[in-house]
C-alpha cells in the first residue's frame, strides 16, 4: 500500500522553519497588541534569514517588556531594570557589535523614567532597533497616564488627561536617530515591512508603535483605542521593501515614489501618498509630525530616514573583531600604562 509522506516545513535562506523563531507562550491579555508586534518581529527576522543566535533581545519593565518572552526563545536577552534598557543595550553591542540588537521598551518605560537614556541613545546612532509598544498608560499598574497620552484622551475612570504628549518620534528625528517610523499594531504589512527595513539598516531605528491596552485603554475617549486608530489613522506613504539576497527590479513613475538604498544594497520603497513628502528631509520630518498634531491624525509611515551618516561603531574606530572575543593582553592597559596615566594626573 502506497503512502504519502507529510510536506516539509518551508525554510527561509538559512534553512530555518517559522517555528525556529518563536518563544513561550504568551501570558499577556487576550487582542493584546503586543502580541501582534511580537508576530510581526518573528515574521520580520524569519524572512530576512536572520539567525535567532545573532541576536540580543534587550527590554526594561512593563507589559511591553515581557514582550521578548515570546518571540526567539534561542536569542540571547536582557530583561534590564526599569528605563534603563540603553544603556545596558549600549554596553553589549559595544562588547559585540556583529549581535543584531533588538530592544523592545513601552512609553513608560521610554517617555517617563528612561528618558534621559532613550534621549542619549537617539543622539549616539548606536546600530539597534528600539520598538516602542505605545499603549498611552501604565498597563502593570492599574493604567495611568503615561507621558505618551494625548492631551485630552481619557481614562476608563473618566479622568482628563491635562498634559501635552511627547512625541517619541519627532525627539528620535531631533536627536539624531537615523531610521524613524511609526506604525499601528494592527496594520499587519506596513509594521512588517518596516521592521524587515530596519533589519539593514546600520544604524539607529526607532519605531513608535500603537499598540492599544484592551485592559486599561481601548475605550470611548481614549487615542490610543483601536477604534481612534481605524478612524484617525493617516499613513504616509506605501511602503515595498526588497532584500539584497532578492531581485531588487523596481519600477514606477516618475515622481509618484522614492527609492532608498540600505547600508546592504536592499531597496526600501516609498510610494507617495502625499505630494511632496520627502522621508531625508529632517526639519521636513519633524514639520509634518507637529501638523499632524494640529490636524488631530495619527500619522504612520517612515517618517525619517538616512543612510549615510556615521554610526556609534564608526564614530568610536572600534576595531572589527568583537571587543568580547579580544585575549585580556589586548583590552587590559599593561602596568606601565597605568602608571603614566597617574602621573599624568598628579
Amino acid at each position: 500500500m502506497a503512502t504519502t509522506s507529510a510536506p516539509q516545513p518551508k525554510t527561509n535562506r538559512v534553512g530555518l522553519t517559522v517555528l525556529d523563531y518563536r518563544g513561550g507562550k504568551t501570558t499577556l491579555c487576550a487582542g493584546c497588541g503586543h502580541n501582534a508586534v511580537s508576530e510581526r518581529i518573528i515574521d520580520a527576522f524569519y524572512d530576512m534569514g536572520i539567525q535567532p543566535e545573532r541576536v540580543a533581545k534587550m527590554s526594561g519593565i512593563g507589559c511591553s517588556s515581557k514582550s521578548p518572552a515570546y518571540f526567539m526563545s534561542r536569542s540571547h536577552s536582557f530583561n534590564s531594570v526599569h528605563g534603563r534598557m540603553p544603556s545596558v543595550t549600549t554596553g553589549a553591542v559595544l562588547a559585540n557589535h556583529r549581535l543584531v540588537a533588538l530592544g523592545v521598551s513601552g512609553d513608560g518605560d521610554t517617555a517617563s523614567i528612561g528618558i534621559g537614556q532613550f534621549v542619549h541613545l537617539m543622539r549616539r546612532n548606536l546600530p539597534v532597533i528600539y520598538i516602542i509598544e505605545d499603549n498611552g498608560v501604565y498597563g502593570l499598574t492599574k493604567g495611568q497616564f503615561s507621558a505618551t497620552a494625548d492631551l485630552g484622551s481619557k481614562l476608563k475612570t473618566g479622568v482628563i488627561n491635562e498634559l501635552p504628549p511627547i512625541d517619541t518620534c519627532a525627539l528620535a528625528i531631533s536627536l539624531g536617530a537615523t531610521f524613524v517610523g511609526r506604525s499601528f499594531s494592527g496594520d499587519k504589512r506596513q509594521l512588517h515591512t518596516m521592521l524587515r527595513a530596519a533589519l539593514a539598516h546600520r544604524g539607529t531605528v526607532l519605531i513608535d508603535v500603537v499598540s492599544p491596552c484592551v485592559a486599561f485603554n481601548d475605550h470611548e475617549g481614549s487615542t490610543k483605542s483601536y477604534k481612534f486608530m481605524k478612524d484617525h489613522e493617516e499613513p504616509l506613504h506605501d511602503l515595498n521593501f526588497v532584500p539584497a539576497f532578492d531581485e531588487i527590479d523596481v519600477e514606477y513613475e516618475e515622481g509618484s515614489s522614492i527609492n532608498v538604498t540600505m547600508h546592504d544594497g536592499s531597496s526600501l520603497r516609498l510610494c507617495k501618498l502625499e505630494e511632496d513628502y520627502d522621508p531625508t528631509n529632517k526639519i521636513g520630518a519633524v514639520k509634518r509630525l507637529m501638523e499632524s498634531h494640529e490636524a488631530d491624525e495619527v500619522l504612520t509611515g517612515v517618517f525619517y530616514l538616512n543612510t549615510t551618516a556615521p554610526n556609534f561603531i564608526e564614530m568610536l574606530n572600534m576595531t572589527d573583531e568583537p571587543l568580547a572575543t579580544l585575549p585580556e593582553s589586548v583590552t587590559r592597559p599593561s602596568r606601565k600604562v597605568l602608571e603614566e596615566c597617574m602621573e599624568e594626573l598628579r
